[in-house]
């Protein structure tokens, strides 16, 4: 699986910070997408006034993407930690929050040291996974490409997570419980995919994720998107004035500790729908600190005597598949130390 690179040169300024002066942009299918657009007309930002209005910033929102891609933003080298994520900028699947839930979102992981790539998945299609897998294909894409270039951008392959937000975080879980998933291989672009590089995210956060919950009062999870013992440990957080969606996250919070992954969810008064990165002057605006200590927690970052945390130990204990193991970079098993059969359900 080999990508030509488009290696853009520029300075991005946002709130006072920099960006990396250079930013790589990968196709994530050179060739031919899995299934054909679902539009023909160019991709656009269809941003109103309102929506600049409402927000207070910048803003833009893309639609018409037929050819997806991924946007490589690394921190300053002496800052880089090794960890990234996978960035999924809601939308309904229809359009993409490319500022609030993408830029915005690379500011803060480049400011913690970790490297952002963000996704520009297809949009708008009808319906998503798994009715339609076009989404869930993008992003088990993406995370193969990550994973493929990760010594290129010094990027650790077993540090590699995924963050997404409403649409975005539907995705994100999506990937988390269905990083395996072969539909992508009986389509024309099955030539493009490497399945010996593992597509699982070693962490997942989500931002008020939309679409989880389902059942006559909403307060049911989707059961195709029930977790599992192989799903990665995951960050929430939510508005309690978010009525549109709060049951997605509190259906999801609960499936996860039912299945024994670890889990956190973060539930604030106030926010609504949509407040990404930059809720200014509310209590959730905050969030990121939090999720920042998360992650070195969980031994994604290093702390602050700059030492890798082990990750939390507790029911279930994933014993490491051979298969995932060589895929994401880690040593082979010892002799003395066996990993679990590849069909063990609790390896990762």
């Amino acid at each position: 699986m080999k990508f030509k690179a488009l290696a853009i040169v520029l300075s991005l300024p946002l709130s006072g910070a920099m960006y990396a002066s250079a930013q790589t942009v990968i196709p994530l299918w050179p060739k031919v997408t899995p299934e054909p657009p679902q539009t023909t007309e160019a991709e656009k930002d269809v941003t109103t006034d309102q929506d600049r209005l409402v927000s207070g910033h910048r803003t833009a929102r893309l639609t018409n993407v037929t050819q997806p891609s991924m946007t490589v933003y690394l921190p300053e080298r002496e800052a880089q930690t090794g960890a990234a994520a996978l960035v999924f900028p809601g939308g309904g699947y229809v359009r993409l929050a490319w500022d609030g839930e993408g830029l915005d979102v690379c500011k803060w992981l480049n400011s913690i040291g970790m490297a952002c790539l963000l996704v520009k998945y297809r949009v708008p299609e009808t319906g998503h996974y798994p009715a339609n897998p076009a989404d869930l294909q993008d992003a088990q894409q993406a995370m193969r490409v990550a994973r493929e270039h990760a010594e290129e951008w010094h990027i650790n392959p077993v540090r590699i997570g995924v963050i997404g937000f409403s649409a975005g975080g539907h995705l994100a879980v999506a990937l988390s419980n269905h990083f395996d998933d072969t539909s992508v291989m009986s389509t024309p672009a099955a030539s493009e995919v490497d399945a010996n590089i593992s597509a699982r995210p070693e962490f997942a956060i989500l931002g008020y994720p939309a679409y989880l919950s389902t059942g006559p009062n909403g307060r049911e999870l989707d059961p195709n998107l029930a977790p599992n013992p192989r799903t990665p440990p995951t960050f929430m957080v939510q508005a309690e004035n978010d009525t549109k969606y709060i049951d997605s996250s509190l259906v999801y919070y609960r499936a996860l500790k039912d299945a024994g992954v670890p889990a956190e969810l973060h539930l604030y008064a106030t926010g609504g729908h949509g407040f990404g990165v930059r809720p200014a002057g509310f209590p959730e605006e905050h969030w990121t600190h939090t999720a920042t200590d998360w992650l070195r927690r969980i031994g994604m970052l290093p702390g602050k005597n700059g030492e890798i945390a082990e990750m939390p130990q507790g029911p279930p204990t994933p014993t490491p598949c051979p298969s995932h193991q060589l895929a994401v970079g880690r040593p082979a098993p010892t002799a003395t130390t066996p990993a679990g059969p590849p069909e063990n359900p609790n390896c990762l």
